[in-house]
């Protein structure tokens, strides 16, 4: 029963982690980079369609993103999805190959983003420390109904909270790569 709560607890904090990971990976920081348009549905034949299932995606210079559609009557389709994003950036078509070019980074641009990564690690570690909470909220329930011993309970805790810990850290060092790639573009 234990092992359970600890291992749920450890799936779900690894989950959290990966979930920080790809929303960063996301974010424009520069250089051109696939996972800036991971979100990004364009509607092909009446279904919102990931655009990177709608071609191929690559990166022909560090600043510019290629989007070859496999069907050339989607182009408008990505370009329209595109423009209505968040990206902030707009393509250009020479009809076989949509292109995005990745801005250079100012101070304010680097400013903002550091600010939304803090905002993310902040959300990150509130989602650790709630997966905390709930698995120590569980352990005690199984020591009202006497399924485990006080002793249990208490090293327990100590283990999830060895696990928060872990977490929080791979996060902040998460962060702190990112903060620097920002700053060294």
């Amino acid at each position: 029963m234990i092992n359970d709560v600890l291992k749920m607890a450890d799936e779900k904090m690894q989950k959290t982690t990966e979930s920080l990971k790809k929303e960063l990976a996301s974010m424009k920081a520069g250089r051109a980079n696939p996972a800036m348009i991971d979100k990004i549905e364009a509607e092909y034949y009446g279904t919102n369609t990931p655009i990177n299932q709608l071609g191929n995606v690559s990166i022909p210079e560090t600043r510019v993103l290629a989007i070859q559609p496999w069907d050339k009557s989607a182009i408008k389709a990505i370009e329209k999805a595109i423009l209505k994003s968040d990206l902030g950036i707009n393509p250009s078509n020479d009809g076989e190959v949509i292109r995005l070019m990745v801005p250079e980074l100012t101070e304010e641009t680097r400013k903002n983003l550091v600010k939304n990564i803090k905002k993310s690690e902040e959300n990150s570690k509130v989602a650790v420390r709630s997966i905390r909470r709930d698995c120590n909220d569980k352990l005690k329930g199984m020591k009202k109904s006497n399924e485990i011993t006080e002793d249990e309970l208490k090293s327990s805790e100590d283990k999830i909270q060895k696990k928060t810990d872990k977490f929080i850290k791979e996060i902040e060092n998460i962060i702190a790569d990112k903060e620097k790639q920002i700053m060294s573009i």
